[in-house]
């Protein structure tokens, strides 16, 4: 990454016996997770069964009913902001800004001048594929392209925990796979810790070091999986025995009946 972005090696995420409900509704049981720093961990599950709000929870966006949220050891709300960047499923652009404009918003907000601002994202605009689109409106963009500019924004708040929440779901096969491989090499050369929810079971095994499997609702965790495979991951490593395993135990979690 570059100098101009310092990286911060913190990460560490645990939730113990987390439960959340919505108006009485019960979303999410007794939800346990540990992420260590530097991973990228995956949620998987079917529709509607609180992937999402297990990141809202993380994010302080959300409170829960009981159990207990620590990030770097500390249970603390008000230390979170300082520490999460979170990229929600809408690329969520304002379409009066410019791309260059949009993607330092968060830099603003941290009261960094516009012009150091643009200069810390002109940096890495090649790097994530923008160069020559900074002054481009939202509304001239691939949904790819609008999904890269989201992407370096959430990068620029330079917090050591990313949450993305579905960050491919709106983009058709190609593009989703085009962006799979780009980020993964993005990945390896970041020093975040990641957590991310996908409906996509291959998606989750090619970027994860660990996948979580939720059931329905009320969510909780019924399966954790290690992914033990080698970086730099490439595309073909998918057709491997050992990741078709992989495959046929998740699906195996996910067709379970619900209890």
């Amino acid at each position: 990454m570059n100098t101009n972005i310092p990286d911060n090696s913190l990460g560490r995420v645990s939730l113990k016996g987390v439960s959340y409900s919505l108006d009485s509704l019960e979303i999410l049981r007794n939800i346990d997770l540990s992420v260590n720093s530097r991973e990228i961990v995956s949620i998987i599950g079917p529709s509607g069964c609180g992937k999402s709000s297990v990141l809202n929870l993380i994010s302080g966006l959300q409170r829960p009913d009981s159990g207990q949220i620590k990030i770097e050891g500390k249970s603390d709300q008000s230390d979170r902001l300082n520490m999460i960047s979170y990229m929600q499923q809408k690329d969520l652009l304002l379409p009066w800004r410019t791309v260059l404009d949009n993607v330092i918003l968060g830099l603003e907000i941290q009261g960094i001048p516009k012009k150091e601002s643009r200069k810390i994202a002109m940096a890495q605009m090649e790097k994530f594929g923008l160069l020559g689109f900074e002054n481009k409106y939202p509304f001239t963009l691939s949904g790819g392209m609008k999904q890269r500019a989201a992407f370096l924004r959430t990068i620029l708040m330079n917090r050591p925990i990313l949450l993305l929440d579905e960050p491919f779901s709106a983009l058709d096969a190609l593009n989703r796979m085009q962006m799979q491989e780009w980020v993964i090499k993005l990945f390896d050369g970041l020093d975040k810790t990641v957590i991310f929810v996908t409906h996509d079971i291959d998606e989750a095994i090619f970027l994860s070091d660990r996948i979580y499997v939720m059931s329905s609702s009320p969510g909780e965790f019924i399966a954790i999986e290690n992914i033990k495979l080698s970086r730099p991951r490439s595309r073909e490593i998918m057709f491997s025995s050992d990741v078709l395993s992989i495959k046929n135990r998740l699906l195996n979690q996910l067709l379970q009946p619900a209890l």
